[in-house]
């Protein structure tokens, strides 16, 4: 299993948060986004530690092929990395967006679309986080919506606070905004099209770019679904939070020793530690992990134990 070195992207709407939770000191500033396991071009996540240490996720792949993806995963994708992990850190509104579906990004040149999801990790008094629509909208109300900032009363605003989770598929539109902490699992993509930016400019004095015309083709204007996901914590039992094409997700509540069994599984599988500490151990290793942590298993693994300190939590997510 590895660990990579955190990227840490500075961003105008960036805060504070990101490099306490995950117990790195560093002089940047205005942190809105850690990269915690990448395999985009430009931003390949390093691994950090151990015999591996100083490779790209991409030669990682390379060395270890499907014992590292799945056999399926590996035919399907090959060398890249098919999910980006991050954690999100909104000190002001992030811009409203959407994402492309696979089928239109490939047809505008590139691998992927985007669906994601976002885990809340801590909320300031009234954050919210915005997810579809709050009544259907007709594409010819689009432009005005946009022009005149009335795509904001049309948005479904949810009251957010630490553990509530959301599904994004790919068409929805949405946003983060002021105060929200957010780990977000997605498919390996940077495409975001931005359509509504509050008309906030940069330290130069200029608006950012808006997509207007390319999210116009990517909206899902019908798209009312965007309500939290309903769950309930079992305590040292996985609950599911997502399942789609994409992604599975789970989240783990510890708090005395548990052995997972991935023998049915053929996929790496991404651990995000969001609370506590524990010790991870495999046939292979062990390994001590806290929050703000994420951790890498091969596929090749089929067993793990995860020893608590105390109460540890973590987001679990692969690919079948």
């Amino acid at each position: 299993m590895w660990t990579f070195k955190p990227i840490f992207k500075s961003v105008i709407w960036g805060g504070d948060k990101i490099a306490p939770y995950k117990g790195v000191a560093t002089t940047q500033e205005n942190i809105g986004e850690s990269w915690e396991i990448s395999g985009v071009e430009g931003s390949e996540s390093i691994v950090a530690d151990g015999p591996d240490a100083g490779m790209s996720l991409t030669q990682l792949i390379e060395k270890y092929g499907a014992k590292l993806l799945g056999e399926k995963n590996y035919k399907k994708y090959g060398d890249t990395f098919p999910l980006l992990i991050k954690f999100i850190d909104a000190r002001q509104d992030l811009s409203v967006q959407v994402h492309p579906t696979d089928e239109l990004a490939r047809e505008r040149g590139s691998k992927f679309g985007k669906t994601e999801m976002w885990y809340v990790l801590g909320a300031e008094k009234g954050a919210v986080l915005a997810n579809g629509f709050n009544r259907p909208v007709a594409p010819s109300e689009y432009e005005n919506l946009v022009e005149t900032g009335k795509i904001m009363d049309v948005l479904n605003f949810n009251p957010i606070k630490p553990g509530d989770t959301f599904f994004i598929p790919a068409g929805r539109i949405h946003a983060i905004g002021k105060g929200a902490f957010v780990a977000e699992i997605q498919e390996t993509s940077d495409i975001t099209y931005r359509l509504y930016d509050y008309k906030r400019k940069d330290k130069d004095g200029n608006e950012r770019q808006l997509h207007t015309k390319e999210a116009f083709d990517a909206i899902n204007f019908a798209d009312t679904e965007g309500k939290a996901v309903n769950y309930v914590i079992r305590r040292d039992i996985p609950v599911n939070l997502v399942t789609s094409p994409f992604f599975t997700t789970n989240i783990w509540q510890i708090d005395h020793e548990v052995m997972r069994d991935y023998s049915e599984l053929d996929t790496f599988v991404a651990l995000i530690c969001t609370k506590g500490k524990a010790t991870i151990t495999t046939d292979m290793e062990s390994r001590e992990v806290k929050e703000g942590t994420s951790v890498l298993i091969p596929a090749s693994c089929k067993k793990l134990t995860i020893t608590p300190s105390g109460v540890f939590e973590a987001l679990e997510t692969y690919i079948k």
